[in-house]
């Protein structure tokens, strides 16, 4: 019977078609949902290695067929997929370790034009192939025929749901639902594969300054949704954004939506965090329904 180890020195083996062995391992800071490590091996090549317990294993390969997935655009960098599974009541993904190095002045605007062709790539529906999380939060992701049904149901709805097990309700939130067409005025986005998780922490650069993305809770969906993020916590340049803009100019209105698509996020941190974060959501929906009356 094989040991955890054992079983991840088998699954980078077999996949990189070269015999690894680990020397020693380090803990990684900075995750508050896996544990996380760089795994060293005999013959010098590093990993990155993550677990969790026995059930986190589908979210695990969603993550992988994300990373996967958006690699195959060839668009941005994202790590490699060495593997995943489970062993010992944990589960595990394995993947290519990106040294992390200094932003260079071109790191932001390339960051931009990347994301932009990301997006720029129509997909055939909305929702996903499968479900998936985001942070520890279950995230549906159903095949939908509009992005307003798609948005109402699997994302506001679904935390509104998560908030109310909590004994938390939002007052107003039914009117907010039942009102979303009011912010498509004018505009029909089209379904882009989507990073799902990008805030500051999922997104560096290498030892060369070439930008990367990690960590996503990919679907497919609005691709203002991932711009949108980004502002909730800061953390990306002018030249970012003004790249983007310049490869894949943004739609009126994307100001309001952006309060809209963060309710989501406001709302998944307080069913995670709790503390402030209902506050945060209750103030956007009362703001977004002081615009709809305008």
């Amino acid at each position: 019977m094989k040991t955890l180890d054992e079983s991840i020195e088998t699954t980078i083996s077999e996949t990189t078609n070269s015999f690894f062995k680990i020397k020693k391992s380090s803990i990684l800071q900075g995750g508050c949902i896996n544990e996380s490590q760089k795994l060293f091996g005999e013959d010098g090549r590093i990993f990155f290695y993550k677990r969790n317990s026995k059930s986190f294993l589908p979210f695990f390969k969603s993550e992988a067929l994300a990373l996967e997935e958006i690699g195959s655009t060839e668009t941005i960098n994202v790590p490699k997929v060495i593997g995943f599974g489970e062993k010992e009541g944990h589960s595990f993904l394995i993947l290519e370790f990106i040294e992390e190095g200094r932003p260079t002045s071109e790191t932001g605007e390339e960051l931009g034009r990347k994301l932009a062709a990301l997006h720029q790539i129509r997909q055939p529906f909305w929702g996903w192939d499968q479900d998936n999380c985001i942070g520890a939060t279950d995230q549906p992701n159903t095949k939908t025929s509009t992005w307003i049904e798609f948005y109402r149901e699997y994302r506001l709805r679904h935390q509104f749901d998560l908030a109310n097990r909590k004994g938390k309700t939002f007052a107003s939130m039914e009117t907010l639902l039942q009102n979303l067409e009011f912010f498509f005025t004018g505009y029909s986005p089209y379904p882009s594969l989507l990073h799902g998780d990008l805030w500051g922490g999922n997104a560096s650069c290498d030892t060369n300054g070439k930008p990367f993305i990690f960590d996503p809770a990919s679907y497919y969906g609005d691709r203002e949704t991932d711009l949108a993020f980004t502002y909730m916590f800061g953390g990306f340049t002018a030249s970012f954004y003004q790249s983007y803009q310049e490869t894949f100019p943004l739609s009126p209105g994307f100001e309001m939506r952006k309060i809209l698509y963060n309710l989501y996020h406001e709302l998944n941190h307080f069913n995670l965090f709790g503390g402030g974060y209902a506050s945060s959501a209750q103030s956007s929906i009362n703001q977004l329904l002081i615009i709809d009356d305008n």
